[in-house]
């Protein structure tokens, strides 16, 4: 079998191809993670790169002096070579020789080397670590349609509907020309829309909408995809399931944003539900708030931050069993009890409005902790949801009853081939590698970086902090040079806003109330003397451009006002300054009262 014919639908794997998901014990976890750091550190750099790199410019000798006709003409015996023989090196230079030169033609976007070496390792099953501002939208193409001509059916995963539909009509002149089919998925299309997008070459879509089209598909499989059932049944039943799925399996993908997707939200769950029986829960959930409000921190019961967790102690235990007597029903069950008690206060105490979730339209919604950016489409487990809907006076929606569920971690492992790309990559290589067998390569930037770091900024309370940073952009913005402030909630974001506002700072503010308004808003944060207000989504995804006179001033300057527990989170904000070579800064400003150094002072 060729390497394509193991990545695509046909006699042998079937119309619907999957890898089956085996659960890892803890010791082949463990074995496997270190495996990986071996790995690693043995091949973190991108092997053969000149051979390849010869080989592209071999392939590409005369290519500029065709015409479109002529090039077009060079399709069908590369589609079936690529087809026939698999992804052999000579094929894929070939093709990524041909795309380079449709992009300049088509795009003005000629590829640079260091994005021909994105796409080889991405063709071959791996994260690509590339700076952010290198250009990897273009990068994928390269894979991507390697992938296609050779009957692959490929997915390009990003982290929002804005970039899906941006992504995809940029380059489609580039797929256009070489004859490639490419669809989209996005927010509130129909079955048959869906149907048709997945049936493309290439398919772009967000995480949260591939994983969900899945779980509808197997609800629909009902567990079986085997091959053969399938293609009789297609011939003898009328509405056989295979011409109602939405997808044609999971053969290759890749992922944006790598890093985020598959580490930071890899664990989330995915549900499929129904509306359950909730007559009786509004009432139980009220209460629960209603009682965990009489009990006193410390005495009835203990926070532990570093933790997320609240335990009950014995005093507490002994007062709820009393403050509970009245009401009867699931309050007489010790068990059950202390386990609503202890979700309420998770919920008052451990949740903050406007830091974990905002209160819109009379909704709870959560906030991603990564990105930033609202969560929709989610809700916390358990009835903690609910709890949180008690304590903020909202309407509880009751709990659902779950007909099919999956994490990323194991939607995305169930590919015959996941690749990615991402500017932060290098820390959590070995879990990319323990989870999902996936390497890390880190291709070099096309031209030197020349971003630079200050030292932090240390002070004893949260108000010389504030005061610090509103003194530090009054002057940047005197120097007209454009800011972006990290912050680290949506109520952080606002406080500094009101701050600002009050100096008579003219600025922007970019967190999850503002998220419709994302792209433009960073797109423009290069602009002399802008000052953008942000939370952890800063954009990822989104150019940030400079002008001659911006740079000449030192470019865009970030000023982090929290430090993370994950230093990958940092750099993802410290690279919106300094890409392709232009000059910038940044910085991070800080108090001793900042939440990462709670746990510290705790211990101590």
């Amino acid at each position: 079998m060729s390497s394509t014919a193991a990545l695509r639908p046909g006699i042998s794997l079937g119309p619907y191809p999957e890898r089956e998901d085996l659960r890892d014990s803890w010791l082949d976890r463990t074995a496997t993670s270190l495996a990986g750091f071996v790995r690693q550190r043995a091949s973190g750099r991108t092997p053969g790169h000149q051979a390849f790199l010869t080989l592209v410019e071999a392939e590409a000798k005369g290519l500029a002096e065709e015409s479109d006709k002529q090039l077009k003409e060079r399709l069908p015996d590369l589609r079936r070579r690529l087809y026939s023989e698999g992804l052999e090196e000579v094929l894929v230079a070939r093709c990524f020789a041909l795309v380079r030169e449709v992009a300049e033609r088509r795009l003005g976007l000629r590829p640079f080397d260091v994005q021909l070496l994105g796409g080889r390792v991405m063709l071959e099953g791996k994260i690509a670590e590339m700076e952010t501002g290198e250009g990897k939208t273009l990068t994928a193409t390269l894979p991507a349609c390697a992938a296609a001509l050779a009957g692959i059916p490929v997915h390009i995963v990003t982290v929002n509907d804005f970039l899906v539909l941006r992504d995809a009509a940029w380059m489609n002149p580039i797929y256009k020309f070489l004859g490639i089919s490419v669809g989209t998925i996005s927010e509130g299309m129909s079955p048959e829309e869906r149907r048709d997008a997945y049936a493309c070459d290439i398919c772009y879509g967000t995480n949260k909408q591939m994983v969900f089209d899945y779980l509808k598909d197997r609800l629909m499989l009902a567990g079986d995809a085997r091959g053969m059932r399938m293609q009789l049944e297609g011939l003898h039943v009328d509405h056989a399931r295979g011409k109602r799925l939405l997808m044609r399996g999971l053969c290759f993908v890749i992922v944006d944003e790598a890093d985020s997707v598959l580490v930071d939200e890899a664990r989330t769950p995915l549900i499929i539900s129904s509306a359950g029986d909730n007559s009786q829960e509004e009432q139980i959930y009220s209460e629960a708030v209603m009682l965990a409000r009489q009990l006193t921190s410390a005495t009835d019961f203990v926070i532990r931050p570093r933790e997320h967790d609240v335990e009950l102690t014995e005093a507490g235990t002994r007062r709820v069993t009393d403050l509970a007597q009245p009401y009867g029903g699931v309050w007489m069950g010790p068990r059950r009890r202390e386990e609503l008690i202890r979700r309420a206060l998770s919920a008052i105490y451990l949740f903050q409005r406007d830091k974990q979730y905002l209160v819109r339209g009379g909704k709870v919604q959560i906030i991603d902790e990564y990105t930033g950016r609202i969560m929709s489409d989610r809700s916390w487990e358990r009835g903690l949801h609910q709890m949180i809907e008690a304590k903020e006076g909202c309407t509880i929606t009751g709990q659902q009853e779950t007909l099919a569920r999956i994490s990323y971690q194991r939607f995305f492992r169930r590919y015959l081939r996941v690749a990615g790309m991402t500017g932060t990559a290098r820390e959590v290589g070995r879990e990319l590698w323990s989870v999902y067998n996936l390497s890390v390569v880190t291709i070099p930037t096309n031209r030197p970086v020349r971003r630079t770091g200050s030292p932090d900024r240390v002070y004893r309370t949260a108000v010389e902090k504030w005061t610090a940073v509103v003194e530090s952009l009054r002057s940047l913005h005197a120097e007209g040079r454009p800011v972006i402030v990290g912050t680290s909630s949506v109520a952080a974001s606002e406080h500094l806003s009101a701050l600002l506002s009050i100096h008579g700072l003219p600025h922007q503010v970019l967190n999850a109330r503002q998220d419709q308004e994302e792209a433009e808003v960073v797109a423009r944060a290069g602009e002399r003397g802008r000052i953008t207000v942000a939370t952890n989504m800063a954009g990822r995804g989104t150019d940030i451009r400079i002008t001659p006179d911006i740079a000449a001033l030192g470019g865009l300057h970030v000023l982090s006002t929290v430090r993370h527990d994950s230093k990958r989170i940092d750099r993802q904000l410290f690279g919106r300054c300094g890409r392709q070579g232009d000059p910038g800064s940044y910085q991070v400003i800080i108090s001793l009262e900042d939440e990462i150094f709670h746990g510290f002072f705790q211990r101590a």
